[in-house]
């Protein structure tokens, strides 16, 4: 078959798998623009307030693993979860970096060796794996670590969907957040089918079924929440 027209492309497969890929890049840049809101209000007030860079940190690491799973030294053909992942470490970094600028001492000694930890322990697993593995089963290390590591992510809005259920509220669930993430889950989910890399499937569709709960719990609880807002303040009773 003909190439369709785009750096290795060369059958409807291909464009369907690099489509997936694609589409998944742009949901994920939505989800690492999603915390501007915050470190403008941290650069506005001078001041890390009560937030934590532990988020950051964890997105950091998680970013990294995942750009050294794609990249040629390891896997093949994945180009594009390398380029989501390369943005998305340099977005962390960059968020990592204001919350130091804007901490007090104490706290901005802890994020700074927090931040030498990651990259010392990224240092680490990249020495291993070239080390100590040839190509295949480097690919498996550093794919299941890679695994572990994105479902841990996937897994942390488990406590807003707690929450959610607790207080019948969808006040703490930002419905375009949820969205996004259900839908970059899904996109990569498709990528990694059609790549046929249960690396990346696996957890991308861990992530896709977390964020369809979310998605129908915002449904639930906001229907119920405007319903409750539709109800008379008073009540007579005759």
């Amino acid at each position: 078959m003909a190439s369709l027209g785009l750096p290795g492309v060369s059958s409807y497969h291909d464009l369907c798998c690099y489509g997936a890929g694609i589409v998944g890049n742009i949901f994920a840049f939505v989800l690492f623009i999603s915390p501007l809101p915050t470190f403008k209000r941290i650069v506005r007030n001078g001041s890390t307030e009560q937030f934590s860079a532990m988020p950051y940190l964890y997105s950091l690491l998680n970013c990294l693993v995942c750009m050294w799973y794609a990249l040629p030294f390891v896997s093949y053909g994945v180009v594009l979860v390398a380029t989501v992942n390369t943005i998305g470490a340099a977005f962390q970094l960059a968020y990592t970096a204001i919350f130091i600028a804007f901490a007090d001492g104490k706290k901005r000694l802890k994020v700074s060796v927090l931040l030498a930890g990651v990259f010392c322990l990224f240092g680490l697993i990249m020495y291993v794996s070239m080390a100590l593995f040839d190509h295949k089963p480097r690919q498996t290390f550093v794919g299941y670590l890679s695994v572990v590591s994105l479902i841990c992510m996937f897994a942390s809005p488990l406590s807003i969907i707690k929450l959610v259920i607790k207080t019948k509220s969808v006040e703490y669930m930002p419905f375009y957040l949820s969205l996004a993430m259900s839908l970059m889950s899904a996109s990569f989910f498709a990528y990694g089918v059609l790549l046929h890399d249960f690396f990346i499937y696996i957890p991308n569709g861990i992530g896709t079924i977390l964020g369809v709960i979310q998605l129908l719990l915002y449904a639930y609880f906001r229907k119920g929440s405007k319903e409750e807002a539709r109800r008379p303040l008073l009540v007579t009773h005759t």
